[in-house]
């Protein structure tokens, strides 16, 4: 054997050797704050022209928390507008966003009464105020702040599930603000909507042979009846069935695993992630019959682009009914997206063909001309 061989042989042991005692010098993380630090370590920004914002700001009169991310202060905000009501995706976003902010300036904004807004405000204070046109007119002068803080003509707003209604109520009233309008999980119908998700459970309920999904289920019906609001009490019932049979996370039996990922939030505190349940409980309480009663399939007509992205699975929010709507409604241009292996949590699904769409499709439509006019 060749002595430059064996050299190169011994100069690997020493790697493999060296990288043995590292691992033993970084034992694994023993508490929540260990495991947050790895992964803020991980995700840090640290390009020249990078952005790495956490702070509160004064929108509707109350302070709400927003995270900034980006490689490069002059690419495109993308606002993501969260589901629920009041169930956050700042909390997740360390997952599913790190290869957005290469390509986008990614703002995560928790809504007046979810997440860590909810912890920074007196609830008793800001219940009066939890309405939808509120909460529009929040998203509104969410996307007016940043346009202005950023020196920004427009934006892209990514609106998911609850998020989908006030993303596009800003589309519909604003579209120059907008290169475009992304929806996910896009809320359309929502009387049918609850009505086919509570079908798609009874025949899973059938197919599987499960007698007490069948008994729970069939106590609800004649489920979704007109436009009335559905009762909280059976909406649990069909939640709690419709996401055992992946109707919510596709292949899985709920969104323990999301869940879960929301206490190795860098962005939280332990008190924040105390009360997420709590705050989602809150605006459920105050905004979610509303909400079940919607029909946004009367809107036929938007003044900027339109892109959806929609779970193959999804029964949560029906995506066959979001796809019929996108055939019907006009816009200036329009494209959707499926999602085969993925139910209402696509971004948490498939984060890799949420990237890829998000840069193929979406992220052209700011290169028309550069509009950033300064940096904050």
């Amino acid at each position: 054997m060749r002595p430059g061989f064996l050299s190169l042989i011994a100069m690997f042991g020493l790697c493999v050797s060296a990288s043995g005692l590292r691992a033993q010098e970084q034992p694994s993380p023993s508490n929540r704050a260990e495991a947050v630090k790895i992964i803020a370590d991980m995700r840090r920004i640290v390009t020249p022209d990078g952005v790495e914002r956490h702070e509160k700001i004064r929108i509707g009169g109350i302070d709400q928390w927003i995270s900034i991310r980006g490689n490069d202060r002059h690419n495109p905000i993308l606002l993501m507008v969260h589901g629920g009501p009041g169930w956050v995706s700042m909390p997740t976003s360390w997952y599913f966003q790190r290869g957005w902010e290469e390509y986008f300036t990614v703002v995560q904004w928790d809504q007046r009464g979810a997440g860590s807004t909810y912890a920074a405000n007196d609830p008793a204070a800001v219940a009066p105020t939890l309405t939808p046109e509120r909460m529009i007119a929040d998203t509104e002068e969410m996307v007016g702040w940043l346009r202005k803080a950023f020196g920004k003509e427009k934006i892209f707003v990514l609106g998911h599930s609850w998020g989908s209604y006030l993303g596009l109520e800003v589309a519909r009233r604003h579209p120059g603000w907008l290169y475009a309008y992304i929806g996910i999980g896009q809320m359309t119908n929502m009387p049918e909507s609850e009505r086919q998700g509570w079908q798609f459970a009874m025949d899973e309920a059938h197919k599987a042979g499960n007698t007490q999904a069948i008994k729970e289920l069939q106590s609800l019906a004649p489920y979704a009846e007109g436009t009335k609001p559905v009762p909280l009490k059976n909406l649990m019932i069909q939640r709690k069935w419709l996401n055992q049979f992946g109707g919510m996370v596709y292949g899985r039996t709920g969104g323990q695993a999301e869940s879960a990922a929301m206490s190795l939030s860098p962005e939280y505190t332990d008190r924040d992630v105390e009360l997420i349940g709590e705050a989602s409980d809150y605006s459920l309480g105050k905004l979610l019959n509303h909400a079940l009663t919607l029909d946004l399939s009367s809107i036929k007509r938007l003044d900027c682009p339109l892109i959806l992205f929609l779970g193959r699975h999804d029964h949560n929010v029906s995506s066959s009914l979001g796809e019929a709507w996108f055939q019907k409604v006009q816009a200036p241009s329009k494209r959707l997206v499926w999602f085969e292996n993925s139910a209402h949590e696509v971004m948490n699904e498939e984060p890799g063909k949420t990237l890829m769409s998000l840069v193929q499709y979406a992220r052209p439509l700011a290169n028309e001309k550069r509009d950033d006019v300064g940096s904050p």
